[in-house]
């Protein structure tokens, strides 16, 4: 066990640099009484092992330990100072069109990729303009391979008021464009779009893309009953996603669609590594000796994030007051 937790703090297996460790391997380190030697000579490696040994000793320098606090002592990490200087902003180029101007160019094929993103990039520092919608399809890269990058917050400032085009879009051949019709009926679909949604996550789940389910995830959660037909699918991307952080959006998604059965998830939460779970965990766990014993641990551990801790001690008075 010693090796897998030093393992872990020398090399970084992560999916990804959202997903939070270095609470989770603190505790290992002082819960299961290991030496920190090994840990302290992180300090000597490179930047990113640095950075995870920092991380670690630092947390249980916090809990106590006066060798964590002494190993740190020596430790400065560089910082490079930048003068900076303020700069006054540039007009944009296309500040002093109209909207129907801007619209007239980007619906113009023989304007060049550089205008019509100067005139997206003007057009998103304005209300929703609905007369963009007849031309989004038109407006991706040269290559085809992505949307011109100020169309994403050109479409968002018109909310619903895209869904009717966004049904169309997720149709479409371009990926770009299924991608932005996705990204609307997510945050403004209607139950009649529910199944193209599960779809998605089906989709997603054989394909085995771990990046971006959890955002239809989240999506579906508003409908909760009406979105039933992906409760097994959350619970598979619950139970598999490599992206730790993305664990308690699929559980959210899961207690407002189906949530029976949840009570072993949520105690198991009380350990997991994000603190988004643990606070799930905390707030949801049911009523049990083991919980408990956990909530006072968590309230007590000096390791924990503040939230964590006054929502522990929060639900431990409430279920001292039930008895």
């Amino acid at each position: 066990m010693a090796e897998l937790v030093y393992g872990c703090v020398r090399w970084d297996w992560r999916w990804d640099d959202l997903d939070q460790r270095g609470v989770y391997l603190a505790r290992l380190v002082r819960d299961l009484g290991l030496p920190l030697g090994p840990v302290v000579e992180g300090l000597a490696g490179d930047e990113q092992r640095r950075e995870r040994a920092a991380r670690v000793l630092g947390l249980l320098a916090l809990s106590g330990s006066g060798e964590a606090r002494e190993a740190l002592r020596g430790y400065a990490q560089e910082e490079e100072q930048w003068e900076v200087k303020t700069k006054p902003r540039r007009p944009k180029a296309l500040a002093g069109e109209t909207n129907a101007r801007l619209l007239e160019l980007l619906a113009d094929p023989e304007e060049s990729e550089e205008r019509r993103v100067a005139a997206l990039d003007v057009l998103d520092d304005r209300g929703p303009e609905p007369g963009v919608i007849p031309l989004v399809s038109s407006l991706g890269t040269v290559g085809g391979t992505s949307a011109l990058w100020p169309l994403i917050g050109v479409v968002e400032k018109l909310g619903a008021g895209a869904v009717p085009a966004a049904r169309e879009w997720v149709r479409g051949e371009k990926a770009w464009l299924r991608a932005l019709g996705y990204r609307v009926l997510i945050e403004h679909g209607e139950v009649e779009d529910v199944p193209v949604l599960v779809a998605r996550l089906e989709r997603d789940w054989v394909a085995k893309r771990w990046c971006g389910p959890v955002l239809t995830a989240r999506g579906l959660t508003r409908f909760g009953a009406e979105a039933r037909g992906a409760a097994s699918l959350l619970r598979r991307f619950w139970l598999w996603t490599p992206h730790s952080y993305e664990r308690a959006g699929y559980l959210e998604a899961l207690a407002a669609i189906e949530p029976a059965g949840l009570d072993g998830i949520y105690v198991e939460c009380l350990w997991d590594c994000e603190e988004a779970a643990r606070l799930m965990g905390v707030e949801r766990a049911p009523d049990q000796p083991e919980v408990r014993e956990r909530l006072v641990y968590l309230r007590d551990d000096e390791m924990e994030t503040a939230e964590v801790r006054a929502a522990a001690r929060e639900r431990l008075a409430a279920l001292t007051k039930q008895g």
